[in-house]
């Protein structure tokens, strides 16, 4: 999976299953996962265009799903808890003097999931969505606009969804956390010239760590110079080992990919051109790098 941002568009690549509420919602297997966060004043009259205007205009294949968010780009979290990724937009609906918040959100697994596992995620995600709003004082009960599309690719390894499970009970975290976050974002209080990039971390007991290059402590940790922008790399794990290697964990019984001295991404020009060209493949990265 990729993802990135186009036409104040979170755009997702890939070869989903994925079911959706959202555009044009249901089951499918998609290339293309949209979550438009256009920032616009009241409901957009006909959202099946706007989102195939974009996919048009990006010249993306037609099969998608997709998901309408009024909320601004920059103000959109992404949560990363080990193999689950969410894209979150929260905010007040414009002209909504009740306070009702709309929370759009993409939910993908880099483990595969049944069917059957992707349809009770959406009902546990929209529990959690619930079950921070009645926490925080907000009006709960849903709202037109809410939406969620949940994703997965590979093997499956997961037959269920609920709360209790492995993927239940990360999203539940992940969007009682990304929520508020979220909110603070939409609401002014927090403010970011991009989207927000939250891991969860184990290091020194359980917690969210936003990521931010700006200020590092560890900069530089490969070379004066070194470009930050995918500090957390797309392609974790790639499996080049020409980059990287299998090595023991020393927190589970598993191989994990340690590629702790490639700086493939951290060159100038190779992160230029894959900001350009997001969908860029690893190959050509790495061949382009050996021409300079």
């Amino acid at each position: 999976m990729r993802y990135y941002i186009r036409d104040l568009t979170l755009i997702l690549r890939g070869t989903f299953r994925a079911a959706g509420t959202g555009v044009p919602g249901g089951l499918a297997t998609v290339p293309t996962l949209l979550l438009h966060a256009g920032g616009e004043r009241g409901a957009v009259p006909d959202p099946t265009r706007k989102l195939e205007g974009i996919i048009h205009r990006q010249g993306l294949p037609p099969e998608y799903l997709g998901l309408m968010s009024g909320v601004r780009a920059e103000c959109l979290c992404i949560m990363q808890y080990d193999f689950l990724d969410v894209f979150l937009a929260a905010g007040a609906l414009q002209g909504d003097h009740g306070g009702r918040v709309s929370v759009n959100m993409i939910v993908y697994s880099r483990e595969g999931m049944t069917d059957a596992a992707l349809l009770e995620t959406i009902m546990t995600g929209t529990a959690a969505r619930e079950g921070i709003l009645h926490s925080l004082g907000r009006p709960t009960g849903g709202t037109p606009s809410d939406g969620i599309v949940v994703a997965c690719e590979g093997e499956v390894e997961h037959g269920g969804g609920g709360t209790m499970t492995e993927i239940g009970m990360r999203l539940s975290e992940a969007v009682r956390f990304g929520v508020q976050e979220a909110l603070a974002r939409h609401e002014g209080r927090i403010t970011r010239s991009r989207p927000s990039f939250f891991i969860y971390s184990r290091f020194q007991g359980d917690h969210w760590v936003e990521w931010l290059p700006e200020d590092c402590p560890y900069y530089p940790c490969h070379f004066p110079g070194q470009r930050c922008e995918f500090c957390y790399c797309p392609f974790y794990p790639c499996g080049d080992e020409s980059l990287g290697q299998w090595v023991k964990s020393a927190s589970k019984n598993d191989l994990v990919w340690n590629c702790s001295t490639c700086t493939l991404l951290h060159e100038p020009e190779i992160a230029d051109y894959l900001l350009a060209n997001p969908e860029a493949p690893l190959a050509e990265l790495k061949r382009k790098k050996w021409m300079h």
